[in-house]
């Protein structure tokens, strides 16, 4: 048998007044996904544990069946896995964010979605000005980049705040704080200065785009140790197409195979039938595959309810109706990983829905896919990553 993990990032959500009272899930037109929910099993998963950040870092590593209190690894260390970093025993890795801070509060948390090769040449002129014994830069994909301390292992026990989580909002009191936090403030500032001078920062300012103010480190993590493989743990062989670091990272560490597919990206122009095809079609070597589509999530932190609902229908009617359709004897996973709702433009760590479907998985005659339905069967999943037995049982 076959198996099939479709990730839809951030899909859920709560009731907006401006959709009648309905989240953008709900709202969305999705044949496929509530033809699965009618014949499947559908619940509510607790992908993110109590006291746990709602990132995707807790939440997809649920999905893939890790405990992700047990097996904890630092999103920075995840992301630098993806990008080929290995990690000394005295380095830290964190997610360094291009940003934009206006009048003290954050205008774009992702730098008006700055291009690749814009924030690429950033960057590099950042390393060039910067990078030494102790900093090293990694350009990685639009705003999202990689930045290695090494020397100062204390930074891990520092406090962040996510940009993503103050979108809008005053920065103040959300800078990084606590044990080695003098170092990470003493390179933003050194950073702003290298960035109102940058050729290629002005360059994107002349042509009309968002320029970067600030760098925004957070999420540090440390080379992890102890992770079996998804094959060890599960005795199957898994892959995964994924248009984020942080998936890609996860496949990395867990021995998945990474799906290289043309068109794959972390947005709205996402080529969603490329991914769904290449996907699938590694099931001809491979027991499971995960798609992870990150589109509804990006909508979900621009507030955007049309651009989500968007996403959530290109996935049902672009990804989800190719596995339905995939022939031979195939069990199917589809659930958000984390709630993004579109009045707080972050993510919160409150159960999600998931469906089950396909050879004997019984139907719990659920109403269709959304939160409310799936609150309705009455099964709750907590812990989250048990999901993932519930598929290959």
């Amino acid at each position: 048998m076959k198996h099939v993990v479709v990730i839809l990032d951030g899909a859920a959500g709560w009731p907006l007044p401006e959709l009648g009272g309905l989240t953008t899930l709900a709202s969305a037109n999705t044949p496929n996904l509530d033809a699965l929910a009618y014949a499947g099993r559908v619940g509510l998963a607790q992908t993110v544990p109590p006291g746990t950040e709602p990132s995707s870092s807790a939440a997809c590593t649920s999905i893939l069946g890790y405990d992700p209190v047990a097996s904890y690894v630092g999103r920075g260390a995840i992301e630098a896995a993806s990008m080929g970093i290995t990690l000394a025993h005295d380095e830290v890795a964190l997610r360094m964010n291009l940003v934009n801070i206006a009048g003290g509060d954050m205008a774009s948390y992702a730098c008006g979605h700055i291009t690749t090769p814009e924030s690429r040449a950033i960057v590099a002129e950042l390393a060039e000005a910067l990078g030494d014994e102790t900093f090293r830069f990694y350009p990685g994909v639009a705003y999202r980049h990689i930045l290695v301390v090494k020397g100062h292992n204390e930074i891990v026990e520092a406090a962040f705040t996510p940009p993503h989580d103050i979108s809008d909002k005053p920065i103040e009191g959300h800078a990084p704080r606590g044990a080695g936090s003098e170092l990470l403030l003493d390179l933003m500032e050194r950073a702003r200065e290298v960035l109102l001078t940058s050729p290629a920062n002005l360059a994107r300012a002349a042509s009309g785009g968002l320029p970067a103010t600030d760098i925004w480190p957070f999420w540090p993590g440390v080379a992890p140790a102890g992770l079996r493989s998804f094959s060890d743990v599960y005795g199957m062989s898994a892959a995964m197409t994924s248009g984020v670091d942080l998936l890609n990272g996860l496949a990395v560490l867990l021995g998945i195979d990474r799906l290289d597919i043309p068109g794959v990206s972390d947005g709205s122009d996402n080529d969603y039938i490329a991914q769904a095809e290449g996907g699938l079609a590694a099931l001809e070597d491979h027991d499971l595959v995960i798609i992870h589509v990150e589109s509804p999530d990006e909508e979900g932190h621009a507030g955007s309810i049309a651009g989500k609902i968007a996403a959530i229908e290109d996935i049902d009617q672009l990804v989800i109706s190719r596995v339905r359709d995939y022939p031979g004897e195939v069990r199917v996973l589809c659930m958000p990983d984390h709630l993004t709702p579109i009045a707080i433009k972050t993510h919160v760590g409150e159960p999600v829905p998931f469906v089950l479907a396909g050879a004997g998985i019984a139907s719990s005659r659920a109403t269709g896919f959304d939160e409310e339905a799936a609150a309705a069967t009455g099964l709750i999943v907590d812990p989250g990553y048990r999901v993932m037995q519930m598929l290959l049982d």
